[in-house]
């Protein structure tokens, strides 16, 4: 103990000296980042032109190549009709019909639909004259908040075309026969349309009456 009896040291003085000596190391680093932050020169966006049929109108637009066609339809078209529910494909809440099929327009960008007829819910009925289906889903309360209500209607024109033309699911039978209308093929073909509310029992009342066949 003799040999350090000379060293005169306080717990305080100890904290303090190791406080500066962090910081004195922290500055440099600091410093260096903002300089590097300020010396990056920002990009410009890259914009392309796109036209594409909307409910029958052709609309032309100038967008960020990064744009999806979601963003496209409810930010720079203001049709606000389609929603943005998980913005990762998995609920359905935005689903809108492309050339007769129905996809993900939260996972698909604007750009790649040059020349495409898009169908949103805007373009199947309004107020004064709804589609079938709108109708249909009134009538049977295929809703509650109406929030997944846009994305499930387009899904369910385009599953009943899908019938239509024979493509089967996973849940037909007979690869070979037109599938039937049925609750089965109408579950399994609207199971990425996800409603929240649970309104699945009424949902299916509705596309089936549609269908041509006892609710």
């Amino acid at each position: 103990m003799d040999q350090f009896s000379d060293i005169k040291i306080t717990r305080r003085n100890l904290l303090i000296a190791g406080a500066v000596s962090t910081t004195a190391m922290a500055v440099p680093s600091v410093a260096g980042a903002q300089t590097s932050m300020q010396t990056t020169p920002s990009q410009s966006p890259i914009t392309s032109k796109v036209s594409f049929r909307v409910n029958g109108e052709v609309r032309q637009l100038e967008l960020d190549t990064r744009t999806t066609l979601l963003d496209a339809l409810r930010e720079h078209l203001h049709m606000t009709g389609t929603k943005k529910g998980c913005d990762h494909g998995q609920c359905g809440a935005c689903t809108v019909i492309v050339d007769g099929r129905r996809i993900n327009s939260c996972l698909s960008l604007a750009v790649m639909h040059e020349g495409a007829n898009i169908t949103t819910i805007e373009g199947l009925g309004n107020k004064d004259k709804l589609h079938p289906m709108q109708a249909a889903f009134v009538k049977h309360d295929g809703y509650q908040c109406g929030y997944c209500t846009p994305g499930q209607i387009c899904s369910a024109v385009a599953v009943l075309e899908e019938i239509k033309q024979g493509i089967p699911s996973h849940v037909s039978a007979d690869l070979n026969a037109s599938p039937k209308v049925s609750a089965e093929e109408i579950r399994e073909r609207m199971s990425g349309n996800i409603c929240r509310c649970g309104a699945y029992s009424n949902i299916i009342d509705a596309i089936t009456e549609v269908a041509g066949r006892p609710a």
